[in-house]
């Protein structure tokens, strides 16, 4: 492989041995670029690869500067360009193939430039930097400068490209913008000109945005003033109102991926939602291409959602995205078809066509590179074959010296051939792995995976490697392996900490020989095995992170390990420590690498902290040899092999994918003979060693692992435990499960401890039985014992310290909800108190209602906060103001009317007279209401003499002062409202308890009278009293409280106590038993008990009366009297009751509606306070709204005040640029003026130079002079002309030279002597010639300076036309600016008022308001009241008219009416003699005039009825309690039906199975048994008799109605009697 110039750090002296780098192997991570037709390039980590796509030959460069960052190639000039990435990174352009530098650009980036381009047709590269300048930078990079550039913040552009048709336009595409950039260009000068894309939304339309500065429909509002922009209304006033818009009002857009330019100068950009854009070149307009659908998409295939990457070719463009396929786009006006062009295994990441559009390169996320060549038959090569990751692992297979192996994450396993790195073979694992060592005693090699298996390859046949072997160990992941020198032993280093050691020779199977724990993190092991010693020392470092150092663990495996493993290893596999002599050692340093030394027992350590190695004890060191192969951006070198003979070093890098073949370029000396005679020696003692395990690796089959790969150690697990057993028993179970070895030592080993203490633990087991007993024997005699003495059940615990734990977890648990509960609790408790705090405590006012005792009326009062001190401030302010003005006022009215009284003598009565008007005038007005005044509140006694007219409201000043008066009107409005509302609260307060007082005495009237009357008792409910919501009664909480012990004891004992103490009261109180006992309890009989009172009946009354003597006859008259006496006297005592009652109760009624009618009052009062509050409440907003409107004019004249400055300046540098532009115009001019009139000199002076020869040889050499030699073209091809799509590109510097050069060298040829005319002296020749090349140099220099030119007016032109326009916006500006301040005088003169209308007096049809009155005005009121006062006066008389026509009218129809009423009372008078006549007399009114005692006879006949009565009763019980009987016998029969038909059910079940089974069978039968027919024939006459059955019920059912009806009306019916 070739390779660049070398580029060391360090030079060393001519003996020193030196490295060289032989080639480089890495895959792309970055876009690939070609630099010729044939060859292609990309970074990798140091080194810019290049690759020539015929012969696969590699060629690198060596960035010197560390990694490199992104590449460019110039085709036509052959060159590559590249940025390093270290701080303040260079650009780096170098020849190719000759890959020497050009230059090196230095430019002000700090960190890292992302994007780097060339130009096609000039010396122009353009490049971008990412954070922090966002900087795009033009550079000339053949002269190393930068020509111009600009800083966009922010923007992260994701490529970079220019139109290949023209260098002035370049585009630039980030995520979420696509912008062009003009460049511009005047003489010497450029200038970048950016210009974005407006991109549509995502669905693929266009939004039509309003213009933000200068908005044409906004619509005019006549009443609340103009219509601003929303960049006014938010107040902005800077840059940011150009470009503001409503969160609401962005819309998401498209998000472009990848653009291509198309010889047209249009853009084609692919985008994240799958819609492709055509945007034209010059006016920048973006179109959404149509997708034309032929046919259904198939399942199986993907749709392109977003391309990844774009190339253009004819009639459309090439696209790929993750699918991995390339489509074919074939674009046809603004539609497109899109066609399966190529299918690749990978996604592809990158498209590219070659310079000659013959090959097409394929890149896809993986590096992998294909070439798709076109022709009559295409071919698809895959150029650069990627690895499936980066490289983790490398190592030489023995003995170094033609192959090498690496390893990737995903186990992919590759054999290289190390002349020039061209890969032999793969094998993949299916399996992330992590590490690889080649044995160097026979042809294998070990891989460790993240599973933790040990997988042996041999690669005996380079070209097919073959799996060998595999070694679960454990379930870790394998971090380590490493073979000793002479091929072993194999140590392998776990994630756990152990170190397993193998047999490294294949013929022992790879036996597992045992393990030794280290630290965990093994960070190295190194071996040391020398041929003269039979052992292998073996150090392990690891590190201590807890303190900072470092630990490390050596120990010694003797040659004859593998024949005495049983002895070296216990029974789970672990090595003895005394046998292998296992030391630990600890340095103070964090070491990251150790190793031993092969002469002595030293360790050479490498610190990172500092820049040495270290050694125990150190020795004097120094450099060998340097080569910086990878850079510190890339983390540096990952890991490094040398082979046995030391002559090939391999290095891997940690992030750049890049592995680097090493090869001395100078060795020797004393050193380089040492390791080349111990390299001999140590292959020739592994020669028979190296046979033996070949020859074996040759016959040793194959294993097939897949994904899951067939296990090595199954075993069969002859394990069932029970639980009551615990393993006594091993049963035989099929169960085959991959194990690790590790695991598989440690079950064998508790199998042989199970089975040597199998007894004792038997025995163990038998005397936990038995105390189980025990402890369940003595739970049964604790639940026999008294509550004292029984135990808790968890003190039966045997495991202590279980008990605790569970105890401590059970507390642990309480105590955490118990302190989530207080913090839940506390949580509430701050909100409640914050609410509280807001809505209780800071109101002086507090809001509460009041309500009627008896209609359905709610009064509320005004809850208020106290004034701040700052709010009080300025009402202070303002009122001191305000008075001050009034005050100024009025002497400036007393200083005008003493002016105007000087020279005026007016009689004494006439001013008597003008005061006298004046007063009549001011009451007059005082007594009309204020309409102007916009409300009603002087109702409530409130000052507005202060208030500002709203007519005169016209400064800022005025406005806010008045809204502070407004609001102190408010708040004098509640006041005093509230004021009513608290004495109405007072009033409702009394008259509730004059009621509680009353109803005291109601209530012992109802017990007098032992009335079932409930007492009204009205109480404040708690919207009333608002306070009681905030205290929580006992009778509220549901919950039940929690006691404590010692808090119920202590109720009980007061309890027992209180108890005691009245019965003891109870058992001395004599006094009060014998009252009790003899007088009822009182020692005076009032008069409220009279109704409680009865005489006792005299004792002989119990005797008949025939028994009586005379004097208890006597006795019993006297008895009679009194009770009589006593009747009356509670007769009268009752009434006298209910009168009191009645008299009570009505003035608790008649108070409690007086109260109502005083709220009600109350209500409408609180009805017209919230009105004026309202009112109030308007005008504060309509004056609020008026500045806010005053303060977005003012933002809307201050942004455009400073964007007319803005536009100022830019008008000032505008015209800067205009003159500075035309001053290098007319220099230029002039200079071409001055070539141009040289030119002219040349050709005029020609024949008098040559005017001594002859004339006919002037006219010759005239000829020649002006004859031009013809440069010939080189013709491209037809093919290639037809297949690149740009076709001729413009012409660039270098083809520029390259043509003047063409054209010197024809022009010797003209100057050759042969080309003399005849008899011309040799020497004028020559001076001709001179002479004429003089002239074609002027005259290409004349075409220069025209180009230049042109060049120069058109940038004047523009600079002319940017003048323009930005003229033109500062008119716009100044014509916008006068609009906006005529609107905001007219604002301020155009005032809002607020006129209060009486309801009615203004009447409207349809409620149709006309809200615009350009030609109203106001009027004085009295105008209209004069016409009102005439107009009513001519209604009244009206009225008046006819109303005496109305009481004519009336007398006429009260005289008809009188008419007509005797008439009718004639008719009833005749109609009741009629009556009187015809009066039916019947037995039972005779009975009542002839029989005297028709009382006793009534009561005589209610006994009667009585007594049938009462033997109906009885005889209808003796009935009830017969159908009782009979429906209980009924129930019983109904249970036995029930039981009956249950049976029936099941019997009817199984019958119809049977039913059925035979319905089946004579269906299959085909014919119908004649028994189902007689059934059914018997069945339909059933049914048939039973319909007729019931009709025939129902018809006797209506014939027995209708006989009823008729018997009703017959009886209804009498005779009637003719008037005789």
């Amino acid at each position: 492989m070739a390779h660049g110039p070398e580029r060391e750090d360090t030079s060393y002296s001519g003996g020193s041995p030196t490295l060289s780098v032989r080639w480089v192997q890495g895959f792309p991570k970055q876009h690939v670029h070609f630099v010729n037709d044939n060859t292609f390039c990309y970074a990798s980590g140091n080194y810019v690869i290049f690759i020539d796509i015929e012969t696969k030959k590699k060629t690198v460069l060596q960035c010197i500067n560390g990694i490199v960052g992104v590449v460019a190639t110039n085709i036509p000039y052959e060159v590559v360009a590249f940025s390093d990435r270290k701080p303040k990174p260079l650009i780096h352009i170098y020849n190719f193939p000759g890959l020497t530098r050009r230059t090196k650009l230095k430019g002000n980036v700090l960190l890292d430039y992302t994007l780097l381009t060339f130009s096609y047709c000039g010396t122009y590269l353009a490049s971008y930097s990412s954070l922090p300048e966002f900087e795009l930078a033009l550079w000339n990079w053949e002269s190393n400068v930068i020509l111009c550039k600009k800083s966009q913040p922010g923007v992260d552009v994701s490529q970079m490209s220019f139109n290949p048709m023209n260098w002035h336009q370049l585009c630039l595409t980030s995520p979420s913008t696509v912008s062009v950039w003009t460049i511009e260009r005047s003489n010497q000068e450029h200038y970048f000109k950016p210009k974005l894309v407006k991109l549509p939304l995502e669905d693929g339309s266009f939004l039509n945005e309003m213009d933000v500065i200068f908005p044409q429909s906004v619509p005019k509002d006549p009443i609340y003033g103009p219509v601003l922009p929303l960049s006014a209304i938010a107040g902005l006033v800077g840059e940011e109102a150009e470009t503001f818009r409503p969160k609401d009002d962005v819309y998401p857009l498209l998000h472009p991926t990848m653009h291509c330019w198309t010889p047209t100068s249009d853009l084609y950009v692919g985008c994240e939602e799958g819609h492709l854009l055509m945007i034209n070149g010059d006016t920048l307009k973006a179109t959404v291409l149509n997708k034309i659908e032929e046919e259904p998409q198939l399942e199986d295939r993907r749709n392109l959602i977003s391309p990844v990457t774009l190339v253009y070719q004819k009639e459309g463009v090439f696209a790929s995205g993750i699918d991995g396929v390339v489509y074919s786009f074939t674009i046809k006006d603004s539609s497109y078809k899109v066609e399966d062009f190529l299918e690749i295994e990978r996604p592809i990441e990158h498209l590219m066509f070659s310079p000659s559009y013959k090959m097409l390169l394929i890149q896809t996320d993986k590096g992998s590179v294909y070439i798709y060549t076109f022709g009559e038959k295409p071919t698809l090569d895959k150029v650069l074959d990627a690895c499936d990751g980066k490289f983790l692992a490398i190592d030489f297979v023995t003995p170094g010296t033609e192959h090498f192996m690496t390893l990737t994450h995903s186990g992919e396993v590759c054999v290289w051939w190390m002349e020039d790195c061209t890969c032999v073979s793969k094998i993949y694992l299916n399996t992330p792995a992590m590490v690889l060592a080649c044995s160097p005693s026979s042809l294998c090699a070990a891989v460790g995976t993240v599973e933790g298996s040990v997988h042996f390859i041999n690669v005996q046949d380079p070209e097919s490697p073959q799996v060998l072997h595999k070694a679960f160990l454990s379930e870790s992941s394998v971090q380590h392996l490493v073979y000793d020198q002479r091929g072993l032993f194999l140590l392998v280093g776990t994630s756990e900490g152990n170190v397993f050691i193998l047999n490294a020779k294949p013929t022992s199977s790879f036996q597992i020989i045992g393990f030794t724990e280290v630290g965990k993190d093994i960070l190295q092991i190194s071996t040391v095995s020398l041929l003269e010693t039979d052992i292998v020392e073996v150090l392990a470092l690891s590190p201590l992170p807890e303190t900072g150092r470092s630990r490390l663990e050596m120990f010694t495996l003797p040659v004859i390990l593998p024949h005495v493993s049983a002895t070296f290893a216990d029974e789970r596999g672990r090595l003895r420590d005394e046998f292998i002599h296992k030391y630990l050692y600890e340095v103070d340093h964090s070491l990251s690498s150790a190793v031993l030394d092969f002469q002595s027992n030293q360790i050479y350590g490498f610190c990172n902290q500092v820049p040495y190695i270290c050694s125990y004890p150190l020795p004097e060191e120094e450099t060998f040899a340097r080569c910086r192969s990878h850079s510190h951006q890339g983390h540096g070198i990952q890991s490094m092999r040398i082979s046995a003979n030391g002559e090939n070093i391999l290095v891997n890098g940690t992030d750049d994918g890049t592995l680097i073949y090493l090869k001395w370029r100078h060795l020797g000396g004393n050193l380089a003979t040492e390791i080349f005679d111990y390299s001999q020696r140590l292959l020739t003692s592994l020669i028979s060693t190296m046979d033996e395990e070949n020859y074996y690796l040759s016959t040793a089959p194959e294993i097939s692992l897949d994904l899951g790969s067939e296990p090595e150690h199954t075993i069969q697990q002859d394990m069932r435990t029970s639980i009551d057993s615990s393993q006594d028993e091993l049963v035989s179970t099929d169960v085959i499960k991959e194990i690790p070895w590790i695991q598989q030592k440690s079950q064998e080993a508790i199998k042989k401890e199970v089975n040597l203490f199998s007894e004792k633990r038997k025995e163990i087991k038998r005397g936990i039985k038995a105390l189980a007993k025990t402890v369940l024997k003595m739970m049964e005699e604790n639940e026999t014992v008294d509550n004292i003495a029984k135990l808790e059940q968890c003190e039966f615990g045997l495991d202590l310290e279980e008990l605790k734990r569970l105890n401590d977890e059970s507390e642990e648990e309480v105590a955490k909800m118990r302190k989530d509960a207080e913090m839940y609790n506390l949580a509430k408790s701050y909100l409640a108190e914050l609410i509280k705090e807001e809505c209780w405590r800071s109101m002086v006012v507090k809001g509460r209602a009041l309500k009627c005792f008896h209609i359905p009326y709610v009064v509320e009062n005004f809850p208020m906060k106290d004034r701040t001190e700052e709010e009080q401030k300025e009402l202070e302010r303002v009122i001191q103001q305000k008075k001050i003005e009034a005050e100024c006022l009025k002497l400036r009215k007393e200083i005008v009317e003493v002016h105007s009284a000087i020279g005026l003598v007016k009689k004494h009565h006439e001013e008597d007279d003008e005061e006298e008007e004046e007063e009549d005038k001011i009451a007059k007005n005082a007594n009309l209401p204020n309409y102007l005044l916009g409300s009603l509140s002087t109702d409530f006694g409130v000052d507005t003499s202060l208030l500002t007219s709203q007519l005169e409201l016209h400064s800022r000043e005025e406005k806010i002062n008045q809204i502070i008066l407004l609001k102190d009107i408010i708040y004098k409005v509640k006041t005093a409202f509230n004021r009513e509302f608290d004495a109405a609260y007072k009033q409702k307060v009394f008259e509730i308890a004059r009621v509680k007082e009353r109803n005291v005495r109601i209530q012992e009237i109802i017990l007098d009278l032992e009335l079932e009357e409930k007492v009204w008792q009205p109480e404040f409910e708690d919207c009333e009293m608002p306070e009681r919501m905030l205290v929580v009664e006992n009778e509220e909480i549901t919950a039940r409280k929690h006691v404590n012990p010692w808090q119920k004891a202590k109720a009980e004992l007061i309890t027992i106590h209180e108890m005691e103490r009245r019965l003891q009261s109870q058992s001395t109180d004599t006094r009060h038993r014998a009252l009790n006992d003899m007088m009822g309890g009182v020692l005076e009989v009032k008069k409220e008990d009279i109704l409680r009172m009865v005489i006792p009946q005299p004792p002989f009354m119990t005797k008949p009366d025939a028994m009586w003597t005379e004097e208890e006859r006597k006795e019993f008259k006297d008895y009679e009297k009194k009770v009589k006496e006593l009747n009356e006297e509670k007769d009268k005592y009752r009434k006298s009751l209910e009168a009191e009652l009645k008299k009570l109760q009505n003035s608790i009624q008649e108070s409690t509606q007086n109260f109502d009618e005083h709220l009600k009052r109350l209500f409408e009062r609180r009805v017209k306070a919230e009105m004026v509050v309202n009112q109030e409440e308007l005008k504060i907003n309509n004056l609020v709204f008026s500045l806010l409107l005053d303060e977005e004019l003012s933002s809307r004249e201050l942004f455009l005040s400073n964007y007319l400055a803005k536009q100022q300046q830019e008008k000032s540098q505008t015209s800067e640029a205009i003159r500075k532009s035309r001053e290098d115009l007319d220099m230029y001019k002039e200079e071409y003026d001055n070539l141009l009139a040289e030119d002219k000199i040349l050709d005029r002076s020609f024949k008098k130079e040559f005017s001594e020869i002859p004339s006919h040889q002037v006219d010759t050499l005239y000829k020649l002079f002006k004859r031009r030699p013809r440069i010939h073209k080189q013709k491209t091809h037809t093919e290639t002309t037809s297949i690149v799509p740009f076709g001729e590109r413009p012409g660039s510097g270098k083809l520029n030279r390259d043509n003047f050069a063409q054209l010197m060298k024809a022009m010797d040829e003209l100057d050759n002597i042969h080309n003399m005319p005849e008899g011309l002296d040799p020497s004028v020749w020559d001076h001709f010639c001179a002479t004429r090349r003089t002239k074609v140099e002027n005259e290409q220099k004349v075409k220069q300076k025209a180009a230049g030119l042109m060049e120069m007016v058109a940038f004047l032109r523009k600079r002319v036309e940017e003048d323009e326009k930005v003229q033109q916006e500062i008119e716009k500006v100044f014509h916008e600016l006068i609009l906006l301040q005529e609107e905001k005088v007219k604002f301020q003169l155009n005032l809002t008022i607020q006129i209060l209308l009486k309801q009615g007096q203004v009447e409207l049809e349809n409620f149709q308001l006309v809200l615009d009155y350009p030609d109203a005005i106001l009027i004085n009121k009295t105008i209209i009241e004069d016409l009102n006062s005439v107009i009513r006066t001519q209604g009244q008389k009206k009225v008046a008219s006819m109303m005496e026509t109305k009481e004519v009218h009336k007398g006429i129809y009260q005289i008809e009416w009188e008419h007509k009423k005797m008439e009718m009372e004639m008719e009833d008078l005749n109609q009741k003699a009629w009556d009187i006549q015809m009066l039916f007399f019947s037995r039972d009114r005779q009975k009542y005039l002839n029989e005297p005692n028709y009382e006793s006879l009534i009561s005589i006949q209610i006994g009667i009825m009585e007594q049938t009565i009462a033997v109906i009763d009885k005889t209808h019980k003796k009935n009830v309690e017969n159908c009782k009987k009979l429906l209980k016998k009924l129930g019983k029969f109904s249970n036995q039906k029930d039981v009956a038909n249950y049976s029936l059910s099941c019997n009817l079940r199984e019958e119809l199975v049977a039913v059925s089974e035979r319905k089946d069978i004579c269906n299959a039968m085909g014919s119908k048994l004649t028994c189902e027919k007689i059934v059914q024939e018997r069945h339909e006459n059933m049914m048939q008799q039973q319909k007729l059955t019931n009709i025939s019920k129902q018809q006797a059912e209506e014939i027995s109605i209708l006989q009823a009806e008729v018997e009703r009306l017959r009886m209804k019916t009498f005779p009637a009697l003719v008037k005789m």
